[in-house]
């Protein structure tokens, strides 16, 4: 059964922010920040429309998710994110000081454990595979259109 309150109903959530990037052709990952049981922050890839290498959904989601507590700690806090953290956003993870990250689908060329699973927080859990079909579909749907 799916909860409002379900690590499922989150990550909906955030591929409902994939397709978002998707829509503007930008790389479909999505983000979502959730506190104490409520979505603070939603994000998604923005690095095309900003001109900002930067720009991850991750990133903008922690950023925005610090600014609704006024906090640089986002310690009873959960990031759903699409795709597996790259090492930036994973580092990210790591000074906000996030306790459990969630990601859908593996990212094996740019994934931060493809360089050093040790990036994220070390009390951090991590969990991956939610929703991995659904994200991994959506990002080879995105490179098809792109390279055609």
């Amino acid at each position: 059964m799916l909860t409002v309150q379900s690590d499922e109903h989150y990550m909906r959530e955030a591929l409902k922010e994939a397709r978002k990037a998707f829509d503007q052709d930008e790389m479909p990952v999505g983000a979502v920040v959730v506190c104490k049981d409520r979505i603070i922050a939603r994000a998604y890839n923005q690095t095309e429309q900003l001109k900002d290498p930067t720009a991850h959904a991750e990133i903008l989601a922690i950023t925005a998710a610090c600014n609704y507590l006024g906090s640089k700690y986002l310690t009873e806090c959960t990031l759903y994110v699409t795709l597996e953290p790259c090492s930036m956003c994973a580092g990210a993870t790591f000074w906000a000081q996030i306790p459990k990250i969630v990601y859908a689908a593996h990212d094996l060329k740019r994934g931060y454990s493809v360089f050093n699973k040790n990036i994220v927080h070390p009390a951090a859990q991590t969990q991956s595979g939610l929703f991995a079909t659904e994200s991994e579909e959506l990002l080879k749907e995105f490179f098809t259109k792109l390279r055609n």
